[in-house]
């Protein structure tokens, strides 16, 4: 099994609760396909840099797991066309990526 970190930026459209179950079935999600959720950072509601679509703003939250490389593409293709995930992004993690602290940010006016 090799670890992973999974970058979701989820559409801020909905209402916490609904985000919350978001995150809540992403990590179902990884368990389903035969992996082990390491680590969730929340990161909160940001702007975007810059506005390509209809909405200007994305909820961040960052998964670190282990899953088998061979069930990596069949986990990311679930979410494609699932509604509430606006962007994904599934990188090998670095080492250390389980224990690391979550970095702090600051909106920059």
């Amino acid at each position: 099994m090799k670890i992973y970190e999974g970058c979701f930026i989820l559409s801020n459209a909905g209402k916490e609760t609904e985000v919350k179950d978001l995150i809540d079935s992403i990590e179902k999600q990884i368990r389903d396909s035969g992996g082990k959720t390491l680590k969730i950072q929340r990161m909160d509601k940001r702007p975007f840099a810059r506005v390509t679509g209809k909405i200007d703003a994305g909820y961040y939250v960052n998964y670190v797991f282990e899953m088998e490389q061979e069930k990596l593409n069949t986990f990311r293709d679930k979410f494609k066309l699932k509604e509430g995930i606006y962007r994904l992004m599934i990188s090998e993690a670095a080492a250390g990526a389980e224990n690391r602290e979550p970095v702090a940010t600051e909106a920059i006016a």
